[in-house]
Formats: structure tokens, sequence, C-alpha cells
């Protein structure tokens, strides 16, 4: 598909308002090389005499033939109308006369509206179709690439604003010097790498450590997104492909920065049909470009995904993406780091440790800090605070975990008693067990669109691993709210939904997945799609390879495991069972205890009994 831009596409335009007016002109000009313009007078003077053959009456004017021709050789005319008794009265004095046609301003304007609407139609569908490329760019430049581009000075990102992915920036530092010294790298026979794909969960900081690699080397910075190459039109897609690689090698040193490219690069199918062609089409493309590049010419490609699994095996080859750098969520010491970066522009109370914000918010990526450091800010300005205090940070990873309070949700009496048991029975076995991550506030305000209560607990440190032990005493601690319930009010409510899911969960997994069943043996009957992102169930699974015995078997352990957890909860409450009450009675006319008052618990708490008698 050609593309006129530039001046083509000026003269595109400069044709199409002369086309237009020539349209104009005839429209609204009368062919007066064919006509004699004659006085009205002297047309009642031709038609007294006899020497009219023809006559057409318009509005305005009066067109006939003549039998004899006038002295121009014409023999066609046309003459004003005057008001017919108006005429006979001035041509019984002999007086010479003609009509005048007299339009308004207004009038004129209004005529050419039409004409004018259809320019202004005209011109805005063509700068619409320009985009940001400037008037003339035209209809037919959408092969163009519509890659944002900075210069050295645009990016303001530099390794310092990146924090929480060392390992990452040391891997892409490398680059930097590449660009900044080619030949001094290149000495031993290394070559730049042609492709850096960033892999990682969202929120983890691929676009902001591709904008610092940019800022780093001073280079111009190209950034696009993978969904803006495909459009309904076979071709354009390459061709914004092949623009964006040539304006690159223009500029070169230069960054080429593909985000989402999964959008761009899925694996092709067997079959193409409608629109997936043209997808093909454009990976085709970028496949050719990667193939031909030089790298002396100082031109990188990085590019950013959460899919990885779903790129094409062509495009992730040695000799196009050379190196994939993994972005994964930040363990407690990233999280301190990131947080001391969006820290800064904060004023702080005395209280505000990172190392203590970080130890309550395992899991969270880059962009959840971010929005964590804001949410507290904005509680500090809330009420009207000095500097941000712990305790609004607190309140910041309540609200973004739970949900906002629901302070106007009633709850009456048998209902609120029912949640304080529930709650004081999950922190009594999570006190009980040793090991457990460390219970920070338990609360009856209600969150959030289901949650009437809640328990949050604080890990001492990342873990990455879990042994059977742990997972059991996990699945104590979500049944101990259910136990708790059976041991004081005598019966169990529905709020015990999501711990029954979650237990359930692990007893599934230990069974299927981590081989911890005796009697079903170290055999994963279970195998999940790998991947960053989180896959719904029934994708995540698949299909079942085993038989109706073995899933009877499995339905049987999983139900062990989860009765034992169950059995083991109410054992442990047992022995607490006046702390039970007391704890209850308290987290109800407090609504919520913190990890001072539940210390003071503990320290009433008695020792957990040996294993053998829980058995």
């Amino acid at each position: 598909m050609g593309m006129l831009t530039g001046r083509k596409g000026t003269w595109v335009t400069l044709g199409a308002l002369a086309l237009m007016l020539f349209v104009a002109w005839v429209q609204y000009i009368p062919p007066v090389a064919v006509l004699h313009y004659m006085h009205y007078s002297d047309f009642m003077s031709e038609l007294k005499s006899g020497n009219v053959s023809e006559l057409r009456v318009y509005g305005d004017r009066v067109e006939g033939d003549l039998i004899s021709a006038l002295p121009d050789g014409r023999k066609q005319f046309v003459a004003t109308r005057v008001e017919p008794g108006f005429a006979h009265e001035l041509n019984e004095l002999g007086v010479k006369f003609t009509g005048v046609i007299q339009t308004g301003f207004w009038a004129q304007v209004l005529s050419w509206l039409p004409f004018l609407l259809i320019v202004a139609i005209w011109m805005g569908a063509l700068r619409g179709a320009a985009g940001k490329g400037g008037f003339g760019a035209g209809l037919l430049s959408m092969g163009r690439s519509r890659a944002k581009i900075f210069v050295e000075t645009g990016v303001k990102v530099t390794f310092d604003d990146v924090a929480g992915v060392d390992e990452a920036k040391a891997e892409l530092e490398e680059v930097v010097a590449f660009l900044k010294d080619p030949k001094g790298h290149s000495r031993l026979g290394a070559r730049m790498p042609k492709g850096i794909l960033l892999v990682g969960p969202p929120g983890t900081g691929k676009t902001l450590l591709a904008r610092a690699v940019a800022g780093q080397a001073g280079v111009p910075f190209f950034s696009i997104n993978g969904s803006e190459f495909v459009e309904m039109f076979v071709g354009v897609g390459a061709a914004r492909v092949r623009d964006l690689f040539e304006q690159a090698r223009q500029r070169a040193p230069a960054i080429i920065f593909i985000d989402e490219i999964d959008a761009l690069g899925r694996a092709r199918g067997a079959y193409s049909v409608g629109g997936q062609d043209e997808k093909e089409q454009t990976l085709n493309q970028l496949l050719a470009e990667l193939d031909g590049f030089d790298p002396t010419a100082g031109v990188v490609l990085l590019a950013a995904t959460n899919r990885p699994e779903i790129l094409d095996p062509a495009l992730l080859r040695a000799g196009r993406f050379d190196r994939q750098v993994l972005l994964d969520r930040p363990d407690r010491r990233g999280r301190v780091q990131i947080l001391n970066v969006h820290l800064k522009r904060l004023k702080l109370a005395a209280d505000v440790d990172p190392g203590q914000v970080a130890a309550l918010t395992p899991g969270f990526s880059g962009a959840d800090l971010a929005n964590l450091v804001n949410e507290a800010a904005l509680l500090a300005t809330r009420r009207d605070a000095a500097a941000v205090a712990l305790d609004d940070f607190t309140q910041a990873i309540e609200r973004i975990v739970a949900g906002l309070e629901k302070r106007n949700r009633i709850l009456n009496p048998t209902e609120r008693r029912v949640i304080a048991v529930h709650e004081m029975g999950h922190v009594l076995v999570a006190l009980a067990l040793p090991g457990m991550d460390k219970v920070h506030k338990v609360s009856i305000i209600p969150r959030g669109v289901g949650a009437l209560g809640y328990t949050i607990q604080r890990p001492t440190e990342d873990r990455y691993l879990m042994t059977r032990k742990e997972l059991e005493d996990k699945m104590a601690v979500l049944l101990g709210g259910r136990a708790a319930e059976a041991l004081l009010i005598g019966q169990e409510s529905t709020g015990a939904e999501d711990d029954l899911a979650r237990a359930t969960d692990i007893a599934r997994s230990m069974v299927m997945r981590f081989g911890m069943d005796d009697a079903l043996g170290h055999v994963a009957y279970e195998h999940r799609a790998a991947g960053i992102l989180p896959v719904p169930e029934a994708l995540a699974v698949q299909p079942r390879q085993y038989s109706e015995t073995t899933a009877h078997d499995i339905d049987d352990a999983v139900r062990r495991l989860v009765g034992a957890a169950f059995d083991h909860a109410t054992l442990l409450l047992e022995d607490r069972k006046a702390l039970l009450e007391e704890g209850s009675n308290r987290l109800l006319a407090r609504e919520t205890l913190d990890e001072a008052d539940l210390a003071q618990l503990a320290q009433w708490a008695p020792a957990p009994r040996p294993a053998a008698a829980l058995a």
C-alpha cells in the first residue's frame, strides 16, 4: 500500500479544493459566453418586433432565442426581469431600463454555506487521519509509525528512580554502556544484544525501567504499544514496523521500546482468518527487521510483556531477543528500597519506618507500593495532619487489602457476637501455633463487599517454600473461626465461606500437586499452566489424567486433611475457651484490637498441647 505524505499530501488537498471551486463556479455562475446579456427594454423591443422565437421565464430573469442574430452573431440572450406594470409605463415614456438582482450579504453567505461545509468536513477528515503527524499527512499515512519519540533531554528517568530490581538494573547497565561506548565494549568481539525482553507481573516497573535505560544512556527513545501496529487494513502494521525501525536507524544510537508486545507477537496459529492474517504479517515484518539489525548501528529493541508463554517461539530465539530479564514482585528488601524512593516527596512523622511498612506489604508490586504511599498521604491530608504517620500507612494497607470501611452497615447484636467469636478464633489459633505469621490486627468493622470482619497477619520474612506441617497449621488457622463458632455459639454460620474455600484449596494442592498424602503417594495429579498472570481455574488445570477410583481417593484425602485441621483448631480452642470468651468480649466492645492488645492475650495463653495429644 503506497503512502502520500508531506508535500504529496498537501498537493492532494489542494487538488481537492480546486475541484470544489470548479464545481461551485459551474453551479453558481451562468454561462455568459453563450448568452448575450441585454437590457430589459431592448428585450421588449425585440419581443414587439417579433424577433423572439422561444422564451424561457425564470423567477429573476428571462432567457430566449432570437430569429435574427444580434450584431455579435449570437442568437441566445438573457435579461433580468422587471415588474411588468412598471416596465410598461417606462416603455411608454421611451426610457431605456433594465433590472438588477440585489442579494444581501447574509444571503450570499448562506448560498455558499453548503460549499464551506463540504470543505470543512474534508479538512477535518484529513487532520483526523493525520493525527499528530501534521496537516497534510493524509488518509494514506496510516503506514507511518505512531511511536512517541523522546529526545535525549525528554526522558527524565534514570536508574536512581528505579528501585527493588537490582538484578534487572545490572543486566541493563551493560546495554547503556554499549550505547555510550560501542567501540570500547566490542574490542573483544562482543556485540550488543539485539533485543531485550522485560518479563514480569503488572506493576513491577517494566516500562519505568525501559525509560530509565533511555534516560541513563541519553539517546532518543521510541515508545509504542504493541496494539498500535495492528489496523483493520492488511499491510498497515507491517508498514508501521518498517517505518519505526527506519526512523530509529536514522537517529541511531537509539532505543525502541514496544510495550505489551504480546498484542503483536502472539504465537502464530495453523490457520489465518480475518484480522489474524494482518497480525501475522506484522509479526513477520518484525522478525525480518530483527534479523536485519546491524549490531553496530546502535539500535536496541526493548519489549515488555506479562504473558511470555503466549509469544511466538520464533520471536524469542537467540539472535532476536537475546536476553529475557525477569522483573518479579520485590522481596522485603526491595520493597524498602521502593518505599524510600516514593517517600522522598512526603512529609513523614517520626514513627514511620519503611521496614515496618514493607513487612506489612508482602506480595505488593512497585505500582502497589506507589499507590499505598499516595493513599496514606491522602488519609493524612483528610484528617488535617501535619505529617504522614505510621497509622496512615496501616489504614491505607487495610483499605487496599480488605476494602473500604462500612461503618454504616448496621449489624444486629447476635451477628456482631458471632463475628467477634469467629475472628478471635483465628487469632488464638494463630497465636497458639509456633511459626505462624504474627497477628497484627483484628477487627469486626465490615469492609469491602462481603468482609464482616478481618484478621491481618504480618509475616516476619518472605517465604518461598512451605512444609507439610506449615500448610496444615495454615489450614487450622483458617478453620479456627468456624471451630470457635461451634465451641461458643453452638452452631456454624455462613461467615466461614471464604475460609473453607481457601482451606480446601490448600488441601487439594497438597494432595494433587505436592504429593503430600501417604495413601496416594508422591504423584502429581494436577499440572497448572505456567504463567505470570493468574489464570482462571477452568483454564489453568489440564484435562484429568487419572481414573475415577483415583478421583474418589483424592476426594477422601482432601476431606481427611480439612477434617484434621478443623479438629486441631478445635482442640487448641478448647484449651483456651475462657480466653476465647474474654477476647471476644473485648473485641465486641472495642471493635478493633491492635498488636499491643493481642500481646496481652498471648501472655495469658497456655502452652500448646504436645503433638501426640492432638493426633
